[in-house]
């Protein structure tokens, strides 16, 4: 495989470290709203979902494991997610697949279109939240509920989002996606999806960090 050189130093990482465990599988929203089980590289406590934010990650989360920050802020810990492309649950770029609780808050006509194509590794949704943990931590900082946070400001511009890709979805936009992703990695700020990509909704303001 293709990403052995990348995957074998991790596996062993993150067996010395943290908990010691690699891999989490955990139910996500998928292609045509079905659900399927999606692999990840471990960044969390096993039990944080019943600690602290719950289902809400937060920047400099105490709950993420030692090679968590360098895993989530490169984006390596996705890549297990090659194995849900090659069982046919996911492609490399698309709409991230979401948990079922966060699934709820989109809107009806968002809900209803989003997964028409299969989930990705990527897509224009990651690339525009790229910093969401930020966006949530600051929100938190102002005093904002975070649940209602995703609910009101999140989801519905994310939803948007989504729906532009829907509507545009060609071979070049997935190629221009692939490579804004790899830029990303070093040029975390970048501003090019919203140059590059025509008709693409702007960030509302209280989601600008």
């Amino acid at each position: 495989m293709v990403a052995s050189p990348l995957l074998i130093p991790l596996v062993i990482l993150l067996k010395l470290t943290g908990e010691g465990y690699v891999f989490y599988l955990q139910d996500r929203v998928g292609y045509k709203n079905n659900l399927f089980p999606i692999f990840k590289f471990a960044t969390m406590l096993k039990d944080s979902p019943n600690i602290g934010t719950g289902d809400i990650t937060v920047k400099n989360d105490p709950r993420v494991t030692p090679m968590g920050p360098f895993l989530r802020k490169s984006k390596l810990n996705e890549l297990p997610q090659i194995i849900n492309v090659l069982i046919g649950d996911m492609s490399i770029v698309g709409p991230r697949p979401l948990m079922p609780v966060s699934f709820k808050m989109y809107s009806k006509e968002h809900a209803q279109r989003v997964y028409n194509s299969r989930p990705g590794i990527t897509g224009v949704g990651s690339l525009i939240f790229r910093d969401e943990e930020a966006m949530v931590t600051r929100a938190m900082s102002e005093g904002k509920d975070s649940r209602a946070f995703y609910e009101n400001e999140i989801y519905p511009y994310k939803g948007e989002l989504e729906m532009w890709y829907q509507d545009n979805k060609s071979f070049f936009i997935d190629v221009m996606i692939i490579f804004l992703t790899a830029w990303s990695i070093f040029f975390p700020k970048t501003n090019l999806p919203f140059r590059i990509f025509n008709g693409l909704p702007e960030k509302p303001e209280n989601l600008r960090t």
